[in-house]
C-alpha cells in the first residue's frame, strides 16, 4: 500500500465518526477566528474558548482592540498559557489589520502571513475555517505526531510535513485531514500512553503491524 491509498483508508476510516469535522475554536467571523487561534498557540482550545467571549464582547473588531491597553486584555486573558505576550500580539496584530488591510481579515496566505502572531498553521486555520480557501494543511502538534506515527512523514519540520501531506491529501480534503487527525488523536490516539485496542487505524500504523 502506497501512501496515498493509506490516506483514502484515513480518511474512509475516520470521515465515519467526524463527517463534518471543524475546528474547536469557537468564532462567529474571521477576526473572531484570527484572534482565538493566534490565542491557541501553545494552549489549549478550551481555555481560548472560556476566554474569548468576554474578550470579544469588549473588543468586538480590529479597531476597538488595536485602541485597547495591552492590560486591560491581558486581564480577559490571563487563564491562557503566555496571555501577556498574546496581548501584546493580538493589539500588534489588530494595529495592522487596520493600518494595512482596511481592518478587514485579508484572505490569502502571504497577508496572513505577515500579521503579528501569525504563520502559515495560523494562516491556514483561518484560510480553511473562515473562508473555506485551502492553500495548505495545518500542521500542529497532533498533525506532526500523527503523520510521523501513520507513515506519512518521517520529518519533525512543519513545513517539510505540510509538503509531505499536499503531496499525498487530495486537495479537496486539506482542510478536513488536519481537522480529522486531531480529533483521531484526541480520541484515540493521544500523546500519553493508552489501549489501541478499539483504534480505527490499527492496521495501518506501523507501530502495530506485525513484522
Amino acid at each position: 500500500m502506497d501512501e496515498k491509498q493509506k490516506v483514502k483508508l484515513i480518511l474512509e476510516r475516520l470521515y465515519k465518526t467526524w463527517p463534518h469535522p471543524k475546528t474547536a475554536l469557537e468564532f462567529e467571523n474571521p477576526f473572531q477566528l484570527l484572534i482565538a487561534t493566534i490565542l491557541s498557540a501553545q494552549a489549549t482550545d478550551i481555555s481560548v474558548n472560556l476566554a474569548t467571549p468576554a474578550l470579544f464582547n469588549k473588543y468586538p473588531d480590529a479597531k476597538s482592540l488595536a485602541k485597547a491597553e495591552v492590560l486591560e486584555i491581558d486581564k480577559l486573558i490571563t487563564k491562557i498559557n503566555f496571555h501577556t505576550n498574546k496581548a501584546k500580539t493580538i493589539k500588534a496584530a489588530a494595529q495592522m489589520l487596520i493600518d494595512k488591510f482596511n481592518s478587514k481579515v485579508p484572505e490569502n496566505m502571504e497577508d496572513l502571513d505577515s500579521l503579528p502572531g501569525v504563520a502559515r498553521k495560523t494562516a491556514n486555520v483561518v484560510l480553511g475555517n473562515a473562508f473555506k480557501k485551502a492553500e495548505g494543511i495545518v500542521v500542529d502538534t497532533h498533525v506532526m505526531r500523527l503523520a510521523n506515527k501513520l507513515g506519512l512523514t518521517n520529518s519533525k519540520d512543519p513545513v517539510k510535513i505540510e509538503q509531505d501531506l499536499m503531496q499525498i491529501v487530495p486537495k479537496e480534503n486539506w482542510i478536513d485531514f488536519a481537522h480529522l487527525l486531531i480529533n483521531f488523536g484526541r480520541k484515540y490516539c493521544p500523546a500519553r500512553p493508552h489501549e489501541c485496542a478499539n483504534c480505527p487505524l490499527g492496521d495501518l500504523c506501523p507501530d502495530k503491524i506485525p513484522q
